[in-house]
């Protein structure tokens, strides 16, 4: 700061004095300007210059001048220079040459390279890195190509540039010839041409010559540790990559933010969650690259809560989150299905900018699908700048999942309109609403364009709404010829749709069949287990029910706990069936029991026959009466006893037949609007019906 203030001095005082008496005093001071990298006063200089009409009597001033822009990035103080310079030397080409490669436009650095009329290797070196380093990586390898070609020899810097474009372009042939080149001239001793070879074999896949390469250099940086460590990443090895973090701390180096960003995501490429959140909290310098990769890392392994908590740390710590960082918090939203933090989340997006990111306003429409309220998605749908077929898929499965089928078939046909290739889960998304909306033939056709109109194969995905379709229009055994005669071995999605259709039916011959190749292809699954023991408890088949039960003990097959949940004032809020735990249970209790008496008043009768225990029928009531989604319905109630607002509940599995017809009658009776999102789709609860029109 000193050694600025007294240049600034110098130059006031050059000022005061008018034109400089030698130019060895212009000189002194461009030099103390290069040395302090002060380029307003550099340009106060050459400002002095040209009011006095001083000429250098050659280049050196000048092209100290252009190197102190090109370093600074002053691309248009560089240009000017150097457009002005009555004569130009290598030097004065390639500091321009410099400053193009750092911040300018390429096709400028290219016009610039052809027009010289004379180069260096520094050229040649400058120009390469240039478009390496701005993503033109075929240009570079024809530059350094040519390099050769007009017979200069490469050097450590021109292979270290060549070789992170080939890395680029994951051109390992390219990448192998440059390697050999580097060996047959004994130039391998360089730390940064070994970090280039190590980071082109780990990218391109083999990361065993990496490791090799990686072991015999003498001198790593923390940048080696760090390619190796992503190599290992990127390539399926975190344990490895972990392993590595580790002995680079035994060497006494100090990892970097680089270093734990990788090792966060290998943790969590092993499952290792409580791992990466112990590295993370004793992180003390975080930069957003970390912070990104705990949040969705957490989001992508069933820690949505812990996402969301993290993201609010972030914003706290003043750490600006970018586009990908938003689209996980916001896909967390979608996940939990919470409305309110996902409200709050879109409107950080617009605060900082990024709403109108692909990704980010694809997964707000996603997020607003998921939770129910497609008119909102829609808004956000229609604003976007441009879409892609991402974005239409979420819109169309969005209104597919809420029952508003005719919408989402509408919407497909709008994006063959704008001519936007449909793709496998475009698909998914239209057969699922023919599901939804009992079209059978419609879907038929649909199915056949799969590969007669758009050339994509059908995929298992495909043939599962095929297989749901048939069923629930009373095809079952055509569907079963369907999966006979799939080119695709039948995988658990097809016949647990099967199954479930079966039940639906009461098909239980062919249920049993489909649950048998079920216990084959996942025996530890309970899904199966328990679909068929219900159809058997419907039937009556006690012995069978306890065979099945038996059978389950004896594989050790876990049943997962079915359970709904409810956000009140910005907390979920859990139940289970017949859930005491809570810490207003008896208030919940009362007003459950309040609910029911008045429903039964209006007509509703508890369907026991859902009560799959060979148990006495006041036992049937007793279970019945206090599923989990009904526990959370009326603690809705209490919390939110006013207003026409709907009531947002969620279920890990499907909703049962008897809550199905029990938040109809309370839609009516209380005229209070309700949307439950189960496993399966979102129903929506309005004046006693179901936008699902019975569908469960």
């Amino acid at each position: 700061m000193k050694a600025k203030h007294k240049l600034r001095q110098a130059i006031d005082s050059l000022y005061s004095y008018g034109r400089a008496t030698t130019e060895e005093a212009y000189t002194r001071l461009v030099l103390e300007c290069a040395r302090a990298s002060d380029v307003e006063q550099a340009k106060r200089l050459k400002s002095h210059m040209d009011l006095h009409c001083y000429e250098p009597t050659n280049t050196f001033l000048h092209n100290r001048l252009l190197h102190l822009y090109a370093k600074s990035g002053k691309l248009s103080d560089a240009r000017n220079l150097f457009d002005e310079m009555p004569v130009r030397d290598i030097f004065s080409w390639n500091a321009m040459l410099s400053a193009l490669a750092k911040s300018g436009p390429v096709e400028d650095l290219r016009a610039v390279f052809n027009q010289m009329p004379f180069r260096d290797s520094v050229s040649y070196n400058t120009v390469i890195a240039g478009f390496a380093g701005n993503g033109f990586s075929k240009e570079a390898l024809l530059v350094f190509s040519r390099m050769r070609e007009d017979g200069l020899e490469p050097t450590d810097y021109s292979h270290v540039s060549a070789l992170n474009a080939c890395s680029q372009l994951l051109d390992l042939n390219h990448g192998k010839q440059i390697h050999g080149r580097i060996v047959v001239g004994n130039l391998g001793g360089n730390v940064f041409l070994s970090n280039a070879l190590t980071d082109l074999y780990a990218k391109c896949g083999e990361v065993d010559k990496a490791s090799w390469l990686f072991n015999r250099m003498n001198n790593k940086s923390v940048v080696s540790w760090n390619l190796m460590i992503s190599g290992y990443l990127k390539n399926g090895h975190p344990q490895k990559c972990i392993e590595l973090f580790r002995a680079m701390q035994g060497f006494g180096l100090r990892p970097d933010q680089v270093t734990v960003s990788n090792v966060l995501g290998a943790y969590f490429q092993r499952g290792c969650i409580d791992e990466a959140g112990r590295l993370f909290r004793v992180i003390k310098e975080k930069d957003k690259v970390c912070w990104t990769t705990m949040i969705v890392g957490y989001a992508q392994h069933g820690k949505e809560e812990d996402a969301l908590m993290l993201f609010g740390e972030m914003l706290l710590e003043d750490v600006r989150p970018d586009s990908f960082t938003i689209s996980s918090v916001v896909s967390s939203c979608a996940k939990l299905a919470s409305l309110y933090h996902g409200q709050v989340v879109h409107g950080k997006a617009i605060l900082l900018g990024v709403d109108d990111d692909l990704l980010v306003s694809s997964a707000i429409v996603d997020m607003y699908c998921k939770c129910g309220v497609t008119d909102d998605a829609w808004i956000v749908f229609t604003m976007m700048p441009t879409r892609n077929v991402v974005t239409w898929n979420a819109m169309i499965n969005g209104y597919a999942q809420n029952g508003q089928d005719l919408q989402a078939l509408a919407l497909y046909e709008n994006m063959l309109q704008e001519n936007l290739k449909p793709d496998s889960f475009t698909f998914v998304a239209v057969l699922s609403a023919c599901v939804h909306a009992a079209l059978f033939e419609q879907g038929q056709r649909y199915f056949d364009s799969i590969s007669e109109l758009h050339g994509l194969t059908p995929s298992l995905d495909h043939y599962a709404c095929m297989v749901n379709l048939l069923g629930r229009s009373g095809y079952i055994d055509k569907a079963v010829d369907l999966i006979k005669s799939m080119p695709h071995k039948p995988n658990s999605l097809i016949w647990s749709t099967l199954l479930s259709v079966c039940a639906m039916k009461g098909d239980i011959d062919n249920g049993e069949m489909a649950a048998k190749c079920l216990f084959e292809l996942d025996p530890s699954n309970a899904s199966p287990y328990i679909m068929l023991s219900n159809m058997c408890a419907t039937c009556g088949r006690w012995e069978d029910v306890a065979s099945l039960r038996s059978l389950m003990k004896s594989k050790n097959v876990k049943k997962f706990a079915a359970y709904s949940w409810i956000e009140i004032d910005n907390k979920v809020h859990k139940f289970v069936a017949e859930d005491r735990s809570h810490p207003e249970t008896e208030i919940i209790y009362k007003e459950l029991s309040k609910l029911i008496k008045k429903l039964q008043e209006a007509g509703f009768i508890p369907n026991a026959k859902y009560v799959l225990h060979d148990v006495k029928e006041e036992e049937k009531f007793e279970s019945i009466c206090y599923h989990s989604e009904k526990l959370a319905l009326a603690f809705g109630l209490i919390k939110k006893p006013q207003g026409g607002t709907p009531i947002r509940i969620m279920k890990n599995i499907r909703v049962c037949g008897d809550c199905h017809v029990f938040m109809k009658f309370v839609s009516k009776i209380m005229e209070r609007p309700i949307i439950l999102r189960d496993s399966n789709r979102f129903h929506h609860f309005v004046g006693g019906k179901c936008s699902c029109k019975d569908y469960w």
